[in-house]
């Protein structure tokens, strides 16, 4: 897996955010694989979709993403969690993750992709 051309999924309630951030990810070379914008889709989605990593909105509509997460770790894919609350707003079992602060940058979002594909 080279730094470019892995694929995302993308869970975030917002749908502007979500447009920018799947804009951002592709002129990083990564392709979107699906999007999600609540918990329910998420999950299905996260069960049923190849892909090399994930980005996680912590709060979805109200909702904590946990669940969503649980699957992904269970299958074994690295994500990072996208937050508005620093990383006292992550869910306690996940404080180890790498976490963005939004809004963010373009290189902030490269630069920690990199850094959970490498800790995978």
């Amino acid at each position: 897996m080279t730094a470019t051309g892995g694929s995302v999924f993308l869970v975030e309630d917002e749908v502007m955010i979500r447009m920018m951030v799947a804009d951002m990810l592709e002129e990083l070379g990564y392709k979107v694989a699906a999007e999600a914008g609540d918990i329910a889709e998420a999950m299905r989605l996260a069960e049923s979709t190849e892909f090399d990593l994930a980005i996680l909105d912590v709060n979805v509509n109200g909702k904590v993403i946990s669940p969503v997460a649980e699957i992904i770790k269970a299958k074994g894919r690295p994500f990072i969690f996208a937050t508005g609350y620093g990383s006292s707003g992550l869910p306690e079992q996940y404080r180890d993750r790498p976490a963005l602060q939004k809004p963010f940058q373009l290189d902030a979002l490269g630069k920690t992709i990199e850094t959970a594909l490498r800790g995978a």
